[in-house]
């Protein structure tokens, strides 16, 4: 039910001269569709309230509620089609009412931790693109038929937000960095294996997918006591989004994966001085794909010691520094970060090695990032002694990954599995550290268990790589003229 409301909430926002591509596709169903779970959820406290005795007081007024100015009923319980606004009308209800409205919930809230402040901070950042009141007006329709009553509705819908979210990554304009492959997210969550109790950080949160699924993780991982809910909705899950609408999906996604109030903060991560972070900001475990192919400015290259332009690796620096001693992570970076000659990887690599023990690093093929053909390690590691060896482990797969055939969790099975023991196979081997070039400090993933074959390569093979690097330099171009 969901899916096919979703595509047809596509078609008709298609039709509207104010939404262009699938990341406006995405952002104007969110709103709308917030609302609605917003109102399913406010129904659900007020029956919790009602068992208990007490009278649950609604978060929003009456003329601003769902069943009032978008979905009033009839007595046979359908829309009302002549109390429902439409036209003009709902449109001028909407942007000069509704929206205002619920941007004073940030001002008006008691803390940011409330669901409250989340509504504020949502529509303070987003605005109404639908232009056609009748397009608004058919979206509504279509989203109140949806129900979030049930823990499967629940899961259902978070489930097809999530593939709405990887439909936009694929859609370009640099929309792939809102989408981390869900059974790479997973897998590394597994490896990683959060515990209750422990804080989890994720310092370029964008969808949020990583934080979604260590909540999913911890919630399977016991009988979860009172505390546990607790402890797991307001003191687990941190996270930095620079941009809007990533900032706003990645708050939503949360939200409708059942972390009521996320703290997740508007802001740039790297405009925070390294030397400023006390133990008091440190998390136990870091989950991250932070973007690549970015530059940043002279001004916030000065808040690290190692100077560089290359965004991935001033993220790297600010996880190593913001990791609790003993903490664990795990982040996806460019392969070349391996092997990069210039003093800045060079130096960065030998930060590593020396303050965290590099245990694992998962080499994965091209095509792992849909929309993005660079190709890509996790590393993993722990903080607090230096690496003695390295564990790689190289995903080679008998197909090449693809929008139409991507990376699945069995896949990545014979990681997990190899990966608690760091036994050597075909397609994983060991490398001690104090053996490597100690000026270089060069990490490449080479398999000396992997026989070179040398075969011609497909010319498919050749254009999708011609292909994946002109989006990579198209990314990197947009990346310069942000600056300019």
């Amino acid at each position: 039910m969901f899916e096919q409301t979703f595509k047809n909430i596509d078609d008709i926002l298609h039709k509207d001269a104010g939404c262009g591509s699938e990341l406006d596709y995405v952002e104007q169903t969110s709103w709308v569709l917030f609302l609605k779970y917003l109102d399913d959820l406010e129904k659900d406290k007020a029956t919790a309230a009602e068992l208990t005795g007490k009278q649950y007081k609604p978060l929003i007024d009456t003329e601003y509620q769902w069943n009032v100015w978008a979905a009033p009923k009839g007595a046979d319980g359908k829309i009302d089609h002549n109390a429902a606004l439409t036209g003009d009308d709902l449109a001028d209800f909407v942007n000069i009412q509704l929206f205002p409205y619920l941007k004073k919930f940030k001002a008006d809230a008691v803390s940011a931790d409330t669901i409250e402040y989340k509504v504020g901070e949502i529509f303070s950042e987003l605005k109404n693109r639908i232009q056609s009141g009748y397009n608004l007006r058919e979206v509504i329709n279509r989203i109140d038929e949806l129900r979030f009553r049930t823990h499967a509705e629940k899961h259902e819908m978070s489930h097809l937000y999530e593939s709405k979210i990887q439909n936009m990554g694929n859609a370009g304009r640099n929309g792939g960095e809102y989408y981390t492959p869900r059974p790479l997210i997973t897998t590394i969550v597994k490896v990683v294996a959060p515990e209750i109790g422990n804080t989890i950080y994720d310092g370029a949160v964008g969808s949020a997918g990583f934080l979604c699924e260590a909540f999913a993780y911890l919630q399977n991982s016991k009988k979860l006591t009172t505390t546990d809910v607790e402890i797991l909705q307001k003191r687990t899950f941190y996270g930095k989004e620079k941009k809007s609408l990533a900032y706003i999906i990645g708050t939503m996604n949360m939200i409708f994966h059942g972390i009521e109030a996320p703290n997740i903060v508007h802001a740039n991560t790297l405009a925070e001085n390294l030397a400023d972070i006390q133990e008091k900001d440190r998390f136990d475990i870091i989950l991250a794909n932070p973007p690549f192919g970015g530059k940043e400015r002279a001004e916030v290259q000065q808040n690290f010691p190692i100077k560089t332009g290359e965004t991935a690796s001033l993220f790297l620096q600010h996880f190593i520094k913001i990791l609790k001693a003993g903490g664990k992570a795990a982040v996806v970076i460019k392969n070349t970060f391996l092997s990069n000659t210039d003093n800045a990887s060079v130096a960065l690599r030998k930060e590593l090695l020396e303050s965290c023990d590099l245990h694992t690093v998962l080499d994965l093929p091209g095509g792992t990032f849909t929309g993005a053909g660079v190709k890509t390690v996790v590393l993993f590691f722990e903080k607090g002694s230096a690496t003695k060896n390295v564990w790689f482990y190289q995903l080679n797969l008998d197909r090449n990954l693809g929008k139409t055939n991507a990376l699945n969790e069995k896949d990545l099975a014979d990681f997990v599995a190899l990966q608690k023991t760091k036994a050597e196979s075909n397609n994983s081997w060991s490398i001690v550290v104090k053996d490597i070039d100690q000026t270089t400090f060069d990490l490449s993933a080479k398999n000396p268990n992997k026989k070179e074959e040398a075969a011609l390569r497909h010319p498919q093979e050749i254009l999708e790589q011609i292909k994946s690097l002109d989006e990579e330099s198209a990314i990197i171009l947009n990346s310069i003229l942000e600056l300019i």
